[in-house]
């Protein structure tokens, strides 16, 4: 599509689209169409992924014994039984 260009632009609806680019990490110009995108009813095509952090506090807490007998444990757990596979 050719390149369209905004006239006027309500300072509110510049600092939405300023806010968005920097939010996003992106371009103004990814951010005007994300937010048209979306106005439109549709969705803008790059779902952004969520990046969880409820279990942070978990990471690091073993030792490394901990992690040897858990590893050690587990390891049948990574064989595979050719019987179950005919």
């Amino acid at each position: 599509m050719k390149a369209i260009t905004l006239r006027n632009l309500p300072p509110e609806v510049a600092k939405t689209v300023q806010q968005r680019a920097k939010q996003k990490k992106t371009s103004v110009n990814k951010a005007v169409i994300e937010l048209l995108e979306e106005s439109a009813g549709g969705t803008a095509k790059k779902k952004v992924k969520v990046r969880y952090h409820d279990l942070d506090h978990l990471v690091g807490t073993w030792t490394k014994e901990e992690a040897e007998a858990f590893d050690k444990i587990v390891k049948s757990f990574r064989t595979v039984d050719p019987d179950l596979w005919k």
